[in-house]
């Protein structure tokens, strides 16, 4: 279940996890950000809880945190193991890009 963070809850659900994590930086507005929460919604379902999470931060309620990590534009996915970021992607990416940047 992809579950959405805030500034408060965004060390302990994405830092301190012990699995992948795939923030999305999204606004409700954002027609990208639509799509590409569709393919996370696809994804969260093909994926086990021991192989990932994903995670939603709404831009427009958290703009500090957006601007903590450098957002500029949305969508953007950030890609977190170990609690360091090892990836990021601005834009829309398909189920097969995201796999692969996870490793699954």
């Amino acid at each position: 279940m992809i579950k959405h963070v805030t500034k408060s809850t965004y060390e302990a659900e994405v830092l301190k996890s012990n699995v992948p994590v795939v923030v999305d930086f999204w606004a409700a507005w954002c027609g990208p950000c639509r799509m590409q929460g569709t393919i996370l919604e696809q994804l969260d379902k093909e994926m086990s809880a021991d192989q990932a999470k994903i995670v939603k931060v709404n831009v427009d309620e958290e703009g500090e945190l957006a601007a903590t990590f450098g957002v500029q534009s949305i969508p953007t996915l950030l890609f977190y193991k170990d609690g360091k970021v090892i990836n990021k992607a601005v834009g829309v990416r398909d189920a097969a890009a995201l796999k692969k940047i996870l490793g699954l």
